[in-house]
């Protein structure tokens, strides 16, 4: 199984009493707001979302983390890889995203997060370049996405809802020339 640790996280594989956390985080307007359509999830499409990315690690050897905070244990939310089967045009790519529980904003979790993971992608997997797909007006994803060194590339929309996209993206030589993880 694989694991990451940084400096305040731990970024774990998934188990199944992760459900009753990420059911929580999926259920809430603000935490939902830009993420696909901006409906929230019920426990049965988190159920099946759970097992979706349980599943993409089988196929891949690479997915979602579950993100815990060390010092405390407690579950903040995810970050990792995947592949953005939702936006055609972008296709053959892996995408990096993450999603935080509300109480988990605004103290740098998902830089540190997605900067491991974004790590993993290239030293670990061999990836060669990495999209970021964030809603036009999320700039909190934004500000992360840049802090990563990805470039913007173009904005698009979502097919299957209509939703205004932005595309951010960075090559591994890029990567590897540091600007990765730089703020």
């Amino acid at each position: 199984m694989t694991t990451l640790q940084t400096e305040r996280l731990a970024l774990r594989q998934w188990r199944d009493d992760d459900l009753d956390a990420l059911a929580a985080m999926n259920a809430d307007p603000e935490v939902m707001r830009y993420i696909m359509d901006g409906a929230v999830r019920d426990r049965p499409q988190t159920e099946a979302g759970l097992r979706h990315m349980v599943k993409i690690w089988e196929e891949h050897a690479f997915g979602l983390f579950a993100i815990d905070v060390r010092e405390t244990g407690e579950f903040a939310g995810w970050a990792g890889l995947s592949v953005p089967e939702f936006l055609p045009e972008v296709m053959p790519t892996v995408e990096i995203g993450w999603r935080l529980a509300r109480e988990h904003w605004g103290q740098g979790y998902a830089t540190e997060a997605a900067t491991a993971a974004l790590r993993f992608g290239f030293e670990e997997r061999g990836l060669e370049r990495v999209v970021s797909i964030r809603h036009r007006e999320n700039d909190r994803s934004r500000r992360v996405m840049e802090k990563l060194g990805m470039a913007h590339g173009f904005d698009t929309v979502v097919p299957a809802n209509g939703q205004p996209v932005a595309v951010h993206a960075i090559s591994r030589d890029q990567y590897l020339g540091g600007g990765a993880g730089e703020s």
